[in-house]
């Protein structure tokens, strides 16, 4: 279930999905929320520096590796314009961070393109729960997922 507070936080992440595509970037943002509330780091998409691994959920799975400890990593809270490729669940579940809440899905995300004539990525998209058993997850969100629909396809230039 997503709460008012959730979806304050999914806010900042597409804000921070809207810098990446002002960058240059594919709009992707992310969070990472402390068990107490409190926004630890946040990041946006930086794959346009030629790193195809620069997405922001795996940026936030090193950070919490370096900064916190099992205990608080498995207590927090990763939210996220768009729900994680198996690259960064595969880093979110070695990390042992706790839930992510997402945006929009990557079922909505292969549609959009799809419909737009862009060819797939190099990885097939799964949904988190196929990477990280039993982790708590929750998304979409539709009251935002059409604004991360409009931020592709301005990407995308369609």
């Amino acid at each position: 279930m997503v709460t008012d507070v959730d979806m304050r936080h999914l806010r900042r992440c597409v804000e921070l999905a809207e810098e990446a595509l002002q960058a240059g970037d594919q709009p992707f943002g992310s969070v990472l929320v402390a068990a107490n509330g409190s926004v630890l780091a946040g990041e946006r998409n930086r794959v346009s520096s030629g790193d195809a691994t620069r997405h922001p959920e795996f940026e936030l799975a090193r950070w919490a590796a370096a900064n916190m400890t099992p205990a608080e990593r498995a207590a927090a809270t990763v939210f996220t314009s768009g729900e994680h490729c198996p690259m960064c669940a595969a880093a979110h579940g070695w990390v042992g961070l706790g839930r992510i809440v997402y945006a929009s899905s990557s079922e909505q995300l292969s549609m959009w393109r799809t419909e737009m004539g862009i060819p797939a990525p190099p990885v097939r998209p799964l949904p988190i729960r196929e990477i990280v058993p039993g982790l708590t997850v929750d998304g979409p969100v539709p009251d935002l997922a059409e604004r991360i629909r409009q931020l592709h396809r301005r990407y995308h230039g369609a």
